[in-house]
């Protein structure tokens, strides 16, 4: 397992039948990461929130929500979005903003555009967005180096095949690793909120704990397999059931990718895991226990989140010095975690500024 201070540094699960990924580069331009939130539903039309549909670039969320909340007169609370997108990349996603028996604000695309926001849609809804409820997340990747000259349609067809370890991305740890150090400080002294208002470094070390035990589940080669007392997962859903022994017809449904085994994102309460899964939550806990322990003063609820993850519609397709790779992740799973099994980069291992 990695060493706190340096997040990351996980296995790969293409290396056993490929050895390590040759170099390469991503995100040279921000149309070489283009993400496409996908909600699920569509705004009924009417109600007291302006939905807006827009595309960003060179923009974090959070400083597309500020834009929004100056330009329409409001607090930043008063703005809705579903997640977080990435800095470097042209990203389009719904926000929304909280107008009651307000038309929108005049000139209000023309101010966002000046920032670096273009509106593409607009409609309004009774309900502000909320953090997660969105389906899913489309993305269109441009990679170049040395690794397109090996065997990149191979890895590519074995995680089309096998699926991918649902790693959280190094962005989430933040620059060089700085959040979960942070993290790791807070919650040893006693995490108070005044202190992570937006929650982001106690989201650091579940990620990191989280993937604390993904590390392990893949050194052993069940990340992708069930096995004794794991909870299992309905792949696209939050379905999840308890599997004592593994049998037939299990074992075919996770080959297929129907489902997959979980772990733990720590905190109080019951991890439903027994037996063998049990153990791998019981040895990362030992490894950790400061911030299992601090996640646990700090009231954090303990939840369960798949291991590996699918790509839907995956499609790579070759261009002049690259490729363009297309797919799509359920919410809360991270691009980078599937461009670490094709490529090798430092910012896919330590993360840079995103």
């Amino acid at each position: 397992m990695s060493d706190p201070s340096r997040p990351g540094d996980w296995p790969r699960a293409t290396e056993a039948d490929f050895g390590p990924p040759g170099p390469g580069e991503f995100r040279g331009t921000p149309e070489d990461f283009v993400v496409e939130e996908i909600l699920g539903f569509v705004p009924e039309g009417e109600g007291e929130h302006l939905w807006l549909w827009v595309e960003k670039r060179g923009l974090t969320t959070l400083e597309a929500v500020r834009h929004l909340a100056k330009a329409s007169d409001v607090a930043p609370r008063a703005v809705g979005y579903a997640g977080m997108k990435d800095r470097i990349a042209v990203t389009r996603q719904w926000l929304s903003v909280h107008l009651p028996g307000r038309p929108a604000p005049e000139g209000l695309a023309e101010r966002l555009a000046g920032c670096g926001v273009r509106v593409l849609e607009q409609a309004r809804h009774p309900r502000k967005l909320k953090r997660g409820v969105h389906r899913a997340n489309r993305f269109s990747l441009r990679i170049t180096g040395a690794a397109l000259q090996q065997d990149l349609e191979e890895r590519w067809a074995w995680l089309c095949q096998h699926g991918v370890p649902n790693l959280f991305g190094p962005q989430r740890f933040g620059p060089a690793g700085r959040n979960l150090a942070r993290a790791h400080a807070l919650l040893a002294r006693g995490w108070r909120k005044r202190d992570d208002r937006e929650g982001m470094l106690l989201s650091a070390a579940r990620s990191y704990l989280f993937n604390e035990l993904a590390a392990m589940r893949l050194t052993d080669d069940n990340w992708q397999r069930l096995v004794g007392g794991d909870v299992a997962m309905l792949d696209g859903t939050a379905s999840q059931f308890g599997v004592e022994t593994p049998d037939a017809e299990l074992e075919a449904r996770a080959l297929r990718l129907d489902l997959h085994p979980t772990g733990v994102l720590w905190g109080v309460g019951d991890s439903l895991a027994t037996g063998e899964a049990a153990r791998y939550e019981s040895a990362v806990a030992e490894r950790h226990a400061t911030l299992c322990r601090g996640l646990e003063q700090a009231g954090v609820r303990m939840a369960r989140r798949a291991l590996r993850m699918r790509l839907d519609q995956p499609r790579l397709t070759r261009e002049q010095d690259g490729a363009r790779l297309d797919f799509q992740l359920p919410r809360g799973s991270f691009a980078t975690a599937v461009l670490r099994e094709l490529i090798a980069h430092p910012n896919l291992t330590l993360s840079a500024e995103a």
